[in-house]
């Protein structure tokens, strides 16, 4: 009798944008849990991305933080090359990296305000799927993969008197997704986008009050904030094969709100 002997699996390489803490890190952990090695940029936070690489590592997962800004191409280009060079093909790309300023309302609003914003959230999600579709495409010697891209229920809502240009900066990667996908679809790359509410991280006190999800949470129907690892599992979801007739779609993560 002949044995034969299995050709290991690849393990899937993950890149997250913006993975040092929030959503970023609660998916980079999820992650490396479910046997991804994981890759997580951050713009300024180094010890939050090097103590959270321990973590990972300490549990017996594979990962590698990388100093970038998604706002700078060069910064991209290099952190792309990074993950190639330690850690493999990309099969994974989820763009969580995200900026928001104080609140306020449109009429105070300055164009240097609103480069930040865009830069970062909108030509950086389009520069570093770029990186990754160049990676992935079956068209170009890939072998598939999927992205996901962090949205905001505030694309719908609009955010009054508030975040205009952050709710509008999601709007786009709304668009961004639809087009995308129908883009790479027969390329062997699934797009989706995640669009959360009103969920407890640090961004409310970087906007300017801490205390926003308390303050808004009666207007959500489930009448609470909602964690970084409900929308972390709703992100690995999307990147799994249980996802796998699912492209172009943003799925709320908001409590019905």
């Amino acid at each position: 009798m002949t044995s034969t002997i299995p050709t290991p699996v690849p393990t899937p390489v993950l890149l997250v944008t913006g993975g040092s803490r929030g959503i970023g890190a609660s998916v980079a952990l999820l992650a490396a849990q479910q046997g991804y090695a994981v890759c997580l940029s951050y713009r300024s936070r180094g010890d939050l991305a090097d103590a959270l690489v321990a973590q990972i590592t300490a549990d017996g997962g594979r990962a590698l933080a990388v100093q970038a800004d998604v706002a700078i191409e060069a910064d991209v280009v290099r952190l792309f090359e990074r993950v190639d060079a330690e850690l493999g093909r990309l099969t994974a790309l989820v763009n969580n990296a995200g900026a928001i300023e104080q609140q306020g309302r449109v009429v105070d609003m300055d164009a240097a305000r609103l480069r930040r914003v865009f830069d970062t959230n909108v030509v950086g999600s389009f520069i570093c799927a770029r990186e990754a579709v160049r990676r992935m495409s079956t068209a170009r010697g890939g072998a598939g993969g999927a992205i996901v891209n962090l949205s905001s229920r505030a694309a719908g809502l609009g955010s009054p008197g508030e975040f205009v240009d952050y709710a509008a900066s999601k709007g786009a990667i709304d668009t961004f997704t639809i087009g995308l996908a129908r883009e790479v679809a027969m390329e062997g790359i699934r797009v989706n986008a995640v669009a959360p509410g009103l969920i407890e991280t640090e961004i409310h006190a970087s906007s300017g009050e801490p205390g926003r999800v308390d303050r808004l949470k009666a207007g959500v129907p489930m009448q609470r904030g909602g964690h970084p690892d409900e929308v972390a599992r709703a992100v690995l979801w999307l990147l799994s094969a249980e996802a796998s007739y699912i492209t172009g779609t943003v799925v709320d993560v908001s409590g019905g709100r």
